[in-house]
């Protein structure tokens, strides 16, 4: 003969439920989100960036629709002034030069290239800013394209002081970029695992 089974026995009142876990609980954790200022310093590089694509497609158009022969022209009459003034003028030099050696396959390059790369900038720089989480990464290996690019240029061409402080914006910028989008992954679970369900109005 078995014995009768214990009944079960019942649980305290006033016992607290133990912790849950949610899923984002361990992101959220580990990420925690931007100080103010330097959300705000990753807004304006966005936009500072998204304006360096518009610049970049406009030069790219420019390239298309003027000839090789009116842009030379044009360099030549904008640095005739500062020329005369210093003949050893640097900037209007290497101006001069780059233009003098145009061809129309040149332009062509040069016009693909601006335009493909501007608007990228312009598409990218415009879905991070309306906070599209898929294109956080995207932007940041465009950034790293640009910055492997410019340390070539840098290293094996010729030393740029402009184009080194770009590298040096770029990769602040990607940092920026990536502490943002592991904030703005981790920041939408915990929103809402920790609102709950409604309560049911007792009748």
């Amino acid at each position: 003969m078995t014995s009768p089974r214990p009944p079960d026995r019942p649980a305290r009142t006033g016992q607290a439920p133990g912790p849950a876990t949610t899923p984002g609980a361990g992101i959220g954790a580990r990420t925690r989100p931007l100080p103010k200022g330097l959300h705000r310093t990753f807004e304006i590089g966005m936009v500072l960036k998204g304006l360096d694509g518009v610049l970049e497609v406009a030069g790219g158009i420019l390239l298309l629709v003027v000839s090789p022969q009116a842009i030379a022209h044009l360099v030549h009459a904008l640095t005739a002034h500062e020329l005369s003034e210093d003949p050893h003028d640097l900037i209007a030099r290497y101006l001069l030069h780059t233009t003098g050696h145009l061809t129309t396959s040149s332009t062509l390059f040069g016009a693909i290239y601006l335009l493909s790369h501007g608007a990228a900038k312009v598409v990218l720089v415009g879905l991070v800013l309306r906070d599209k989480l898929w294109a956080y990464p995207w932007m940041i290996a465009l950034l790293l394209a640009f910055i492997g690019y410019q340390l070539y240029r840098i290293t094996a061409v010729r030393f740029s002081v402009g184009l080194t402080a770009l590298t040096v914006f770029d990769i602040a910028l990607v940092w920026l970029t990536w502490r943002e989008y592991q904030t703005k992954r981790a920041s939408p679970p915990l929103a809402r695992d920790t609102a709950g369900p409604a309560p049911r109005s007792a009748r």
